[in-house]
């Protein structure tokens, strides 16, 4: 198989031994090879999160890049750009002091099938402070004892699009809160435990900021069990932190890792474009 000048210069760098690697020595606005693409995709799949720096990308060029990663998705309760409906911008201004998803969680788990995939590109980012933190969810189940990972395999979560109105975010703060079905009536049923559908390891999928209950439970019996979990998923030993600047990307898999965007820039403007590749069923 041929070689080609960019294959010879992509390197791989991991940011810590739970997760992340940051990608240097490809440009994201020229089309990749198929071998390349091959093998950002085991990247992904290897480190869960990947990271590139000094990206300039336009819409379409960040558009097209999603495309040989998977299938770009809308997203709900935000618009995207009027250029670009598939890119949602992700903004707190200067004079905000809540912002967006400010909660550990997974993208959008409230929906039937929830995305694969999720990509964040800087355009606007304060002189310092607006990180965001990654916890391996592989790790996190991997490290329960036998028994307990015994007994959360056989079970199923409710994950509704408002958890309790603690957790709301300038996305979804105006928005009448429905404690069961969410805002409008977004709520779906997950497994506990999902297997990776490419992979086949097992993680957690419950997060604080969507999982409500455990299916024939109640929420007081699910609420012990579930505190605890949340805690333990975001053990430090899972978890990596990212430093973004203006031209930063992050694709991680929604599917087995868990995002926490930190809010410790208040009197400074932020501003990411994101975009979500379709995903399937958990099972």
């Amino acid at each position: 198989m041929a070689t080609t000048e960019m294959q010879r210069t992509l390197t791989i760098r991991p940011v810590t031994t739970a997760l992340g690697a940051e990608i240097e020595g490809v440009d994201l606005s020229k089309p990749l090879s198929p071998d390349v693409v091959a093998e950002l995709r085991q990247a992904m799949l290897d480190h869960l999160v990947i990271f590139f720096r000094d990206q300039t990308l336009n819409a379409e060029q960040y558009l097209a890049f999603a495309h040989t990663m998977g299938e770009p998705m809308e997203y709900p309760f935000v618009s995207g750009l009027p250029e670009a409906s598939l890119i949602t911008p992700v903004v707190k201004e200067a004079d905000q002091t809540v912002n967006f998803g400010g909660v550990w969680h997974s993208d959008t788990a409230y929906l039937p099938e929830p995305p694969k995939a999720t990509m964040l590109l800087a355009r606007e980012t304060p002189p310092s402070g607006g990180d965001t933190m990654f916890a391996n969810q592989q790790l996190a189940y991997e490290r329960l004892s036998e028994g307990f990972r015994a007994v959360l395999d056989g079970l199923t979560a409710v994950n509704s699009s408002v958890r309790a109105d603690g957790i709301r975010t300038n996305v979804d703060k105006d928005v009448p809160a429905d404690t069961e079905t969410g805002m409008a009536g977004y709520s779906a049923e997950h497994p506990v435990v999902r297997t990776h559908p490419e992979t086949g390891r097992k993680s957690l999928y419950i997060n604080r900021g969507h999982t409500v209950r455990f299916v024939g439970w109640s929420e007081e019996e699910s609420l012990p069990i579930l505190n605890h979990l949340f805690d333990h998923q975001i053990t430090e030993e899972f978890v990596c932190r990212f430093r973004w600047q203006p031209g930063s990307l992050a694709l991680w898999d929604n599917r087995a890792v868990l995002h926490y965007p930190l809010n410790d820039y208040h009197g400074h403007r932020r501003e990411m474009h994101r975009i979500t590749l379709r995903g399937d069923k958990p099972r």
